[in-house]
């Protein structure tokens, strides 16, 4: 059996390997199989969906035999995969770019789209400034402690006027503090900044936001059509908690989708993916779904108000599946992401490779009722 410090070393030491993201379960179950892992509160994603998505997966495939036909046969081309999508989310299929997962696509547009400027907003997703080509200026726009780390509009489209990038990139909410722009504001970000080339709007985390009582669901997808520098970016992971199948999407102007399809992504996705993707344009799962969508956002709101008593730490409000905690108690945010590991068998996202932030932050997700009544016991304890 290990010590503590050598498990400690060893997690240091994966952390390092990982770069700006995190070792995944697999990753540390490999590296540290007395590390018994109870709560996986790093990675993004809605349980429950997850359970609707298996339910569907066993009757209709594993129970039937289907599975075989995923695994030995091709599955169709991107933009067969568009047109059956395409009537799900109300999007014309010349306007929709199927993506092996949102990865893929940000690397993408980035890498072809933006050739001289962009500006980022910081703390954000890290992939968005580390796929940026070596040629093309960089403007991190630093978001206020003091303002939870939301954007100021007004300064925002002031600084976009003054430095005159090509692309500009938004996440909404954003991650990882989980800041939320509605409708309203976005759509006068889109009219004040029609001028800039490339619009890339992130709405991984859309699916946990809300503007009313009802908690419909608020999407810029359909904007594409008055503003053709929009190019919008949606993971699907999160919100269906299918990240091990690799399925994303985009929405942008036709001519883009276009370019793409002619350079190299005509069979990028498998056939899990695609049965997925038929699965979501099917009224009956999608009435599911919109169920458990709602449970799962009122029980990651309950969560974080329940957060927001802990002492030692303050919790950062939050619009998606996720809260962004900073630490009070004097420890780094590794030494209490390790900790909580090995003590408590609870996985955190450590935020100290995020730049942009001031202080000592974890990043914790939201999973089942019981899953988070767990970890709210386990950070009272400390």
């Amino acid at each position: 059996m290990q010590t503590k410090e050598e498990l400690i070393r060893q997690l240091r030491l994966l952390k390092e390997e990982a770069g700006s993201h995190s070792p995944s379960i697999f990753t540390i179950k490999e590296a540290i199989p007395e590390l018994k892992v109870k709560v996986d509160a790093c990675f993004l994603s809605n349980p429950y969906a997850t359970d609707l998505f298996l339910e569907y997966f066993k009757r209709e495939l594993l129970d039937t035999g289907g599975l075989r036909d995923l695994l030995e046969f091709y599955p169709s081309q991107n933009r067969v995969i568009a047109e059956s999508l395409s009537s799900a989310i109300g999007i014309h299929p010349d306007n929709i770019f199927i993506g092996n997962g949102a990865i893929e696509i940000i690397q993408t547009v980035i890498q072809r789209y933006t050739k001289s400027k962009i500006v980022i907003n910081i703390p954000t997703f890290s992939s968005y400034y580390e796929f940026i080509n070596d040629d093309v200026e960089v403007v991190y726009n630093k978001l206020l402690k003091e303002n939870n780390y939301e954007l100021d509009i007004d300064a925002y489209i002031k600084l976009v006027k003054k430095e005159r990038p090509d692309t500009v990139v938004l996440i909404n909410p954003n991650n990882p503090n989980g800041g939320y722009m509605d409708s309203e504001k976005v759509h006068h970000l889109l009219r004040e900044l029609r001028d800039v080339k490339n619009f890339i709007l992130d709405e991984s985390f859309i699916h946990f936001a809300y503007e009313n009582e009802y908690y419909d669901l608020k999407t810029a997808s359909n904007l594409v059509y008055k503003f053709p520098n929009l190019i919008l970016v949606k993971s699907m992971s999160k919100d269906f908690g299918i990240a091990g199948i690799r399925a994303g999407y985009a929405v942008m102007n036709s001519r883009r989708v276009q370019e793409l399809l002619l350079n190299g992504f005509l069979w990028n996705s498998n056939g899990l993916s695609e049965y997925f993707f038929r699965l979501y344009t099917r009224d009956e799962f999608l009435k599911e779904y919109e169920q458990v969508r709602v449970k799962y956002i009122k029980e990651t709101q309950e969560f974080i108000k329940q957060l927001k008593q802990t002492p030692k730490i303050k919790v950062y409000p939050s619009m998606a599946n996720f809260a962004l905690i900073e630490i009070l108690n004097g420890e780094s945010s590794d030494d209490f992401v390790f900790n909580m590991l090995i003590n408590h068998g609870i996985y955190l996202r450590t935020c100290s490779d995020k730049i942009g932030l001031n202080g000592e932050f974890v990043r914790l997700a939201s999973r089942t009722k019981d899953e988070n009544q767990y970890i709210i016991e386990c950070f009272k304890k400390i």
